[in-house]
């Protein structure tokens, strides 16, 4: 059983991180397509604030307060009783509202094929296709140094 509460962290975890990462537009057009039901208690938010962003120089050493950054959360429980968080970088409430809709969809066990197929799937190959048109743009400007011999010694 534990083994199985583990994974099904690991994947709401995927879930929520696919719902972040992505554009609200690419949301809300994908909801509308999916017809999926929007009706949910608000519990908190939609509402932005500010987080404080920390770093280390190198990656290691003491973290130091880098600055801030503008974060838009909402928490909604669905009819059913199933609880749906969302925390996005941004100012988009409806975005966070959609996100945490869809975080509490995909926990009930007659929605999650329908929101990881409508939702998510298409939310990651879009989200893989910008990786890959990045490392494309990126690999386009590499230079291959080396080493001539001027013939002087």
């Amino acid at each position: 059983m534990r083994g199985q509460e583990a994974r099904d962290q690991a994947e709401r975890k995927a879930v929520m991180a696919t719902l972040a990462q992505s554009t609200g537009d690419d949301i809300v057009r994908l909801w509308n397509e999916a017809g999926l039901p929007s009706e949910a208690e608000l519990l908190r938010g939609p509402e932005t604030g500010l987080v404080t962003v920390r770093g280390r120089i190198g990656g290691g050493g003491a973290p130091f307060n880098v600055g801030e950054a503008t974060v838009t959360r909402a928490t909604v429980r669905l009819a059913s009783g199933q609880v749906g968080h969302c925390y996005a970088l941004g100012r988009d409430k409806q975005k966070a509202r959609l996100a945490a809709i869809a975080d509490a969809l995909w926990q009930d066990p007659n929605h999650r094929d329908e929101v990881e197929t409508k939702i998510i799937a298409p939310l990651q190959a879009t989200q893989a296709s910008a990786r890959e048109r990045r490392r494309a743009e990126t690999a386009a400007t590499k230079v291959d140094f080396f080493t001539m011999v001027r013939g002087e010694d």
